[in-house]
């Protein structure tokens, strides 16, 4: 097993991390040799920790360890002196199922569900099989109130999805346990979807009416092949906080022209500047390209808008 070295810019962590992403499929499937495992639905983080020093950081390397303190602390009373563990920081709602929209309401009790060991006291475990990674992490975690191995579903694949879809899980992520730790997209690690919910771009909003203050809705857009495509507006799931949170971060971003290929030409519309990306739980994207009863959930500050691409109608 290779030993890596320590340099003074990280710490004694001698290299930092791209998660390895799964690949969205259509259908469930079976397959030797693969877990199942429940697809979480809240921030991915990686945590490094170099003795007492512990730092949490999302996907596109935004440091939430002052803002998720409690599962900071709860990794630094972790036994290894030099660590890196891979997993999402999640809110569990009643039933126990995590949801999006819990991060971003507050008032719920955080907790990083860890599936994955990348580095353990001087070893570099990424090009190990997951089976071995796995097991040190279980070995590392334990049992604590802020951290949690991540849920292992039935060892079958279709009934894991089966199993999904009773207990109202996002969905289900399949992985190879011989595969070593890939950065980026790879297809060791396969992701299959229960409940529809997307990250899209905020391309404008409408006016309010009625008793709405602020915004109407929000006009969203999705890339395919480096161009912005409308898929339609959301106007459900918001609160007056967050109305108006939204109209203050709106402001500054309005535009006459819109970067859409196929902008609504409806009156009341305001266009703004592709900057913010908005988490969206919806029933279906039509083979006509629009979303069917989409749910505004939160924004979603570790997503770049250029990787919202497209997804595929009738998923």
């Amino acid at each position: 097993m290779p030993r890596a070295r320590s340099t003074p810019e990280t710490g004694g962590i001698p290299f930092r991390v791209q998660p390895m992403l799964a690949t969205l499929i259509r259908e469930p499937f079976h397959r030797p040799g693969w877990v199942y495992e429940e697809k979480y639905d809240g921030y991915r983080i990686l945590a490094y920790k170099a003795g007492q020093n512990v730092q949490l950081l999302s996907r596109n390397a935004i440091d939430r360890t002052t803002g998720f303190a409690q599962i900071a602390a709860a990794i630094r009373s972790l036994q290894p002196a030099r660590l890196i563990l891979d997993g999402e920081a999640v809110a569990f709602g009643r039933k126990r199922v995590s949801r999006f929209q819990l991060l971003q309401q507050g008032g719920e009790t955080l907790v990083y569900a860890v599936f994955d060991c990348l580095f353990f006291n001087g070893q570099d475990l990424r090009r190990e099989p997951l089976f071995k990674r796995r097991t040190v992490m279980e070995q590392i975690v334990g049992t604590n109130k802020f951290i949690l191995t991540s849920r292992r579903l039935a060892d079958n694949g279709l009934k894991a999805y089966q199993e999904a879809r009773r207990k109202g899980y996002e969905g289900v992520v399949a992985k190879d346990v011989s595969s070593p730790y890939v950065e980026g997209r790879s297809r060791f690690w396969l992701k299959v979807k229960v409940h529809q919910e997307d990250e899209f771009v905020i391309v404008g909003f409408t006016e309010p009416a009625g008793a709405r203050q602020h915004f109407g809705a929000l006009l969203l857009g999705a890339y395919e092949s480096g161009k912005l495509h409308y898929v339609g507006k959301v106007g459900t799931g918001f609160t007056a906080e967050s109305l108006a949170d939204l109209s203050r971060q709106l402001a500054p971003l309005r535009r006459e022209r819109s970067d859409l290929v196929n902008p609504p030409r409806n009156k009341g519309i305001h266009f703004v500047a592709p900057s913010l990306v908005a988490q969206i739980a919806y029933q279906e994207l039509t083979s006509d390209g629009q979303l069917r009863q989409p749910v505004f959930l939160g924004l979603r500050d570790d997503k770049s808008p250029k990787e919202v691409q497209l997804p595929q109608a009738g998923r």
